[in-house]
């Protein structure tokens, strides 16, 4: 019985999966039907989509509204779920090849790509060099473990290790690996010079450094710490920025700073480069390790390889992922061999991490990242984009409160809710990613050119103009 024929008075099970509440609700057909008229889309502001499943022969509707969504099920049948566990809220939109700075459907419209898959396609999609590097390797071995050597690894070690203050790397599968890797070795570090006792590390208000429980400890957001039980102790947050909070922070169990030198999911907030060599020192007086979280500012979207660089300090241990594997996942590690020393045999380690296939690819990224003057065109191009969101904020100073962030992590601080504002951009195009404080982030890949930069601001001015999105 498809819907929208038959005896409207069919009872329907639903179950509506939305915060902060799950209610389950008895429905007619009629009822159900209702959710998804023109009238309550002009009600609500926010259009429903159709989707459409099999069970006994019927055609159930499954809809989403405001990023909840709804199931139904026939009496006697079972529930139509999407397969996938609810943890995101997706866009109706799909993707099926990507070249360059752009994205493609299935029927054929075209969106260009200001996200990154937040930060991560740093070359953008379907890049030469990375396509071929994949295939070569695929050809030849993907996994064989880290109880053997792995050539491609190595490799792709000592050049990170010679364009940076590290001497050694870890390599894993995501940030929050990274990360995750970082706080045991600064515990270690202190369990290894004879001080077990030290464990804390201190942390700041806005930060996002992953998903794992001891990562959502480590930023301290409310809203991903809800529901998980007691946080993973040892993390002591103060504001971002402030450097006297750090000072009276330290303690005797102290044993590190971790911070992002622009938090990205914080709203694009970026250190100040004075408050960053203001760490430095306060880690040196007090025999604490600092740690950079790179994971999104780092391979060159600051216009500097790191994004530390601009400020003229270096950490002792920094977090990388993101960019490194241009779309495929790869974190990493990077330590000096001092913070290192109590990272022995057995104290870590990672199934996937620094596989074949990854470091083949993440060494066709830095290929391309270190070639002469690639990091000279991305502060040009940088520059411009943000000289022409200053522009624009002047122009449509009454939404935008601030343009913010340090070559192509950029953000638009606005008045009203940043999700909606994506969202509009998205339906002139325009693929941005929401953060904090209202901010629409910018995330380019950093192969743009001017081109790329006239056709978002295209899109931006077009949609404040409008004052509709």
């Amino acid at each position: 019985m498809p819907l929208g024929s038959g005896d409207d008075s069919w009872p329907v099970s639903a179950i509506h999966y939305g915060s902060p509440v799950i209610f389950t609700a008895k429905l007619t057909w009629r009822e159900l039907k209702e959710w998804y008229s023109p009238a309550y889309r002009e009600q609500h502001g926010t259009p429903l989509t159709r989707r459409a499943a099999h069970t006994d022969n019927r055609v159930l509707p499954m809809g989403r509204r405001c990023g909840h969504q709804l199931y139904a099920s026939a009496p006697g049948g079972n529930p139509v779920t999407s397969a996938l566990m609810p943890t995101y809220v997706r866009a109706d939109l799909a993707f099926e090849r990507g070249d360059g700075a752009y994205l493609f459907t299935a029927d054929g419209h075209r969106y260009l790509d200001f996200a990154s898959g937040i930060g991560v396609t740093l070359l953008g999609h379907n890049h030469p060099q990375l396509v071929a590097a994949l295939k070569n390797q695929a050809d030849r071995i993907w996994h064989c473990s880290n109880v053997f050597q792995i050539p491609e690894q190595q490799r792709l070690a000592e050049r990170l290790v010679a364009r940076s203050f590290a001497d050694t790397v870890f390599f894993c599968n995501s940030g929050a690996e990274a990360v995750e890797c970082a706080i045991k070795l600064v515990r270690k570090f202190s369990d290894h010079a004879g001080a077990p006792q030290r464990t804390r590390i201190i942390a700041f208000e806005g930060a996002f450094h992953g998903r794992t429980l001891a990562t959502i400890a480590t930023g301290g957001q409310a809203k991903h710490l809800a529901g998980f039980g007691p946080p993973v102790p040892g993390f002591d947050h103060v504001p971002f920025g402030n450097i006297d909070a750090v000072a009276k922070a330290i303690g005797d169990e102290t044993a590190g700073i971790l911070i992002e030198p622009i938090q990205g999911e914080g709203g694009v907030r970026s250190a100040d480069p004075a408050f960053l060599r203001d760490l430095r020192d306060l880690a040196d007086t007090h025999g604490l390790l600092l740690v950079f979280d790179e994971v999104q500012c780092g391979m060159g979207r600051t216009g500097h390889f790191f994004a530390h660089e601009r400020a003229g300090v270096v950490p002792d241990v920094l977090a990388l992922a993101k960019g490194l594997g241009g779309g495929v996942p790869v974190g990493a590690c990077l330590a000096t061999r001092t913070a290192a020393a109590g990272m022995t045999p057995g104290s870590h380690g990672s199934t996937f991490g620094g596989n074949p296939l990854a470091m083949a690819v993440a060494n066709a990224v830095l290929d391309v990242v270190l070639e002469d003057e690639f990091v000279d065109r991305v502060r040009v191009t940088s520059a411009l984009l943000h000289d022409r969101l200053v522009e624009l904020s002047r122009r449509f100073n009454e939404p935008i409160v601030e343009v913010r962030g340090v070559g192509l992590m950029l953000g638009l601080r606005i008045r009203g809710d940043s999700r909606e504002m994506v969202a509009g951009l998205r339906k002139r195009g325009l693929l941005t990613v929401a953060a904090a404080e209202n901010v629409i982030r910018l995330l380019p890949p950093l192969i743009i050119d001017e081109s790329h930069v006239n056709e978002a601001m295209t899109v931006l001015e077009d949609a404040f103009r409008s004052g509709r999105l």
